[in-house]
């Protein structure tokens, strides 16, 4: 690996699950999401709808960076996922990623949430990310 070669950052980790409301699959939803770029302007966005089973997979978002090799600074990515169903839109995620590292928002473990959209917004520190999300997977907040 040359000096000069970018190193590769993840930005946001592949992330699946099932997503709810009251209870009931959200079958034909449309999943939306919006992450920063690292180290230059813009934001990639990408999406997919839910399967009868209200099940959907996006897969992991990296990017090319030689700033980082060289310029200290922290590692700050905003994230967000929107839902839109039934006529009505649901932001479910809402972080801000600390680290470079793949699956880091779920300590190291695949990114498997359950999202139930009418659930109450809940906060979250996972490796020094702060997240505010409608989801579960399971993750221990970080001490305070």
């Amino acid at each position: 690996m040359s000096l000069f070669e970018p190193k590769k950052v993840c930005l946001f980790s592949a992330i699946s699950g099932v997503i709810t409301l009251n209870g009931e699959p959200a079958k034909g939803a449309q999943v939306k999401r919006i992450v920063e770029k690292f180290y230059s302007s813009g934001h990639n966005t990408d999406d997919t709808i839910t399967d009868d089973n209200g099940y959907f997979e996006l897969p992991a978002v990296f990017d090319q960076s030689f700033l980082g090799k060289f310029l200290p600074g922290e590692f700050v990515v905003p994230q967000q996922i929107f839902v839109t169903y039934e006529g009505e839109e649901y932001k479910i995620w809402e972080g801000v990623k600390r680290t470079k590292e793949e699956n880091a928002e779920a300590r190291g473990q695949a990114l498997v949430v359950q999202c139930e959209l009418n659930s109450e917004h809940e906060p979250i520190i996972i490796n020094g990310g702060f997240y505010f999300t409608q989801c579960d997977w399971g993750a221990v907040s970080d001490e305070r």
